[in-house]
Order: structure tokens, then sequence, then C-alpha cells
């Protein structure tokens, strides 16, 4: 059993080590990571998974960005404990937080990932959708929280 609440200030030391053991040293270099650096994650959206011990299992982190002028979401990273892969915890992560997304005012959130698996959650590829470089752009994946979020946005992706 895991309580999952929101990420508060003390929680960031540690949920960025879990990051850096679930991740290669170089996770930072990312294109995605110049769409983070020296901000904060959304508040109330970014989750962490502790068990009934109070043991950090897993996190994910959202941030504001803009598409092209309109504001959306970017998932992740998200991160299982090697010793806690396997339990549904990251999939809990996942639907946990988009259930809470759109409640608080978000219309579309996007990500860069595999889209067989993130597809089980409702994202697909976004056509026009412009990463920094170097993103493959068949990994830029997006998903409407309300019908037709997507529809015509197009552009460049930058800090929101």
């Amino acid at each position: 059993m895991y309580e999952l609440r929101p990420e508060v200030p003390d929680d960031h030391w540690e949920v960025e080590a879990l990051y850096d053991t679930c991740f290669a040293p170089g996770r930072t270099a990312l294109s995605s990571y110049r769409l983070r650096e020296g901000r904060d994650p959304v508040t109330g959206l970014s989750l962490v998974a502790r068990d009934e011990s109070g043991i950090l299992g897993g996190a994910i982190r959202y941030w504001s960005v803009s598409v092209g002028g309109a504001a959306a979401l970017l998932l992740g990273p998200v991160a299982v404990h090697p010793t806690r892969q396997g339990e549904g915890l990251g999939a809990l992560l996942i639907a946990s937080s988009l259930e809470r997304a759109a409640p608080l005012g978000w219309t579309r959130v996007m990500l860069v990932g595999d889209a067989p698996y993130y597809g089980r959650y409702g994202f697909t590829r976004l056509d026009g959708v412009e990463m920094p470089p170097p993103t493959n752009p068949d990994r830029v994946l997006g998903r409407a929280l309300l019908p037709g979020a997507w529809d015509r946005v197009r552009g460049a992706v930058h800090p929101g």
C-alpha cells in the first residue's frame, strides 16, 4: 500500500536521488531538462509515493510549458525505485496525477517517451510540436484532457 501525496520542498533531494538511481547519470543533458532548468515543478501534480514506513517508492513531476503560445503540462520524469518495480506503482502515479490535472485547470499534457507504454494512458504522437533538439519527433506524445485541446496547437515548446 502506498500513500500518494503532492511533492513538497522537503522531498526535493530524496526525489532527485531516486531519479539518479533510475536514470543514467547524463539524464540532465536531455533536451526536456532544458525546459525544466531553474524552475519548480507544478504544485499539486508532482507526486511522491511512500510506503507504510515512509520510504519513497516512486515520484512523478510535471512542468508548465508553452506550445505555440498554448499552455500545456510536460510530464516527466516518472520513476519507481528498482526494488519496487513491477508492482504497478508507475501506473498509479501516472493515472492519479492525470486525474488531478483537469480539475486544476489544465487541458493538455505532453511528454517525450515510448508510444507503446504511454499509449495505454491515452497519449498519441503530436505532429507539429517541436521539442528542443535533439529529440526524436516520434517520441513527442500528447494527451488532451478536454476534447480537442490539442487541435491546431503547433510550434516550439518553451518553458511556460
